[in-house]
């Protein structure tokens, strides 16, 4: 379901992780709305799950609406490494 480099943004309800997606969508970026990952916690339960190419523009959506994921993560050699959710920068 998560490819290699994908990105998986976590938020804090269910609420707030499908006002993102409807903005995303509403923006027309390519995303996915997925189970959390198991090797990933949240009380949420559902995840956002994107490519690397549209990062940029996920993180200007979210963070125009004031809706920026508390966790975002990168899919690398299988495993998922957290980074920053303001910037996208490694954590």
């Amino acid at each position: 379901m998560v490819r290699e480099g994908d990105r998986v943004a976590i938020f804090h309800s269910v609420h707030k992780v499908m006002k993102a997606e409807k903005l995303l969508k509403l923006a027309r970026v390519e995303m996915m709305l997925i189970p959390v990952p198991r090797e990933l916690s949240s009380d949420c339960g559902l995840a956002i799950r994107f490519t690397a190419a549209a990062e940029p523009q996920v993180l200007t959506v979210l963070r125009e609406a004031e809706l920026p994921p508390v966790e975002l993560y990168c899919k690398e050699a299988g495993h998922y490494r957290l980074q920053s959710p303001a910037t996208g920068d490694n954590a």
